[in-house]
């Protein structure tokens, strides 16, 4: 049977939310208690690093199912609905893949945002965490060229990481899939102070499989006020038994 060409574009709008695994009400606000963060930029503030249309398919569709897709598994994890994120990640493997996968996207993503800044008002690192890049990496040209080659290094989908370990050590560490160093499942735990998605739907449109592209000029868009302050309160945090 031939489809009207005044059909085809509704089959294909249903065809993509069926793939995004959308569970939104017909108003498009999520049905649960996790919601998807408004970007503290427009779309197009982080070109020419990442192009609008980039951002409107990873944070309008990307970020937007793994919210919904979390929001799905309420009913089978009543818990999720009043518990922290960061709590959520902590104790991953009391949950199922799709939660794991999930709740790990929905957090990375909103982490990631707030990473980035426009080029403009990016900032510089702090004199406190210059010095401890230059103790832990020899320089901060020198850490940012390892970050860069283990982020091109990830094989397949995944994410690089600089991160505060438990004794206070700056650590570049990389995750699969949605993972991240808050969850009880990752061999190198921590608290996250720089994040970069690797995964092809954060960089393909634009730089098509040239990541190490897209890589370096990421750098240009990372918000430094971010990672100062995510830095200062992860170092004041008293240590845990």
């Amino acid at each position: 049977m031939k489809l009207s060409p005044f059909i085809k574009p509704f089959l294909l709008a249903a065809v993509v939310a069926l793939a995004n695994g959308v569970f939104a009400g017909d108003d498009g606000v999520a049905n649960g208690p996790f919601v998807l963060p408004e970007l503290p930029y427009e779309k197009d503030a982080l070109a020419p690093a990442i192009d609008a249309d980039t951002m409107e398919l990873h944070y309008g569709r990307h970020h937007k199912a793994y919210v919904d897709n979390l929001n799905g598994k309420v009913a089978d994890f009543p818990d999720l609905s009043s518990t922290a994120l960061e709590d959520i990640m902590a104790n991953i493997s009391t949950y199922d893949e799709v939660v794991r996968n999930n709740a790990g996207g929905h957090y990375n993503h909103s982490l990631f945002w707030e990473l980035m800044a426009p080029p403009a008002s990016t900032g510089e690192p702090s004199p406190e965490l210059i010095y401890r890049l230059d103790k832990a990496f020899g320089s901060v040209d020198d850490f940012r060229k390892a970050f860069s080659d283990a982020a091109s290094k990830v094989f397949g989908a995944g994410w690089a990481w600089l991160i505060l370990t438990e004794d206070g050590s700056l650590l570049i560490t990389t995750t699969a899939n949605q993972d991240n160093p808050l969850m009880d499942v990752v061999p190198a735990r921590g608290t996250p102070l720089l994040a970069l998605d690797v995964w092809e739907h954060a960089y393909y449109l634009q730089y098509q499989n040239k990541r190490a592209d897209y890589v370096e000029r990421w750098w240009d868009v990372v918000n430094w006020h971010a990672v100062n302050e995510r830095f200062e309160a992860a170092v004041a945090m008293p240590a845990t038994e």
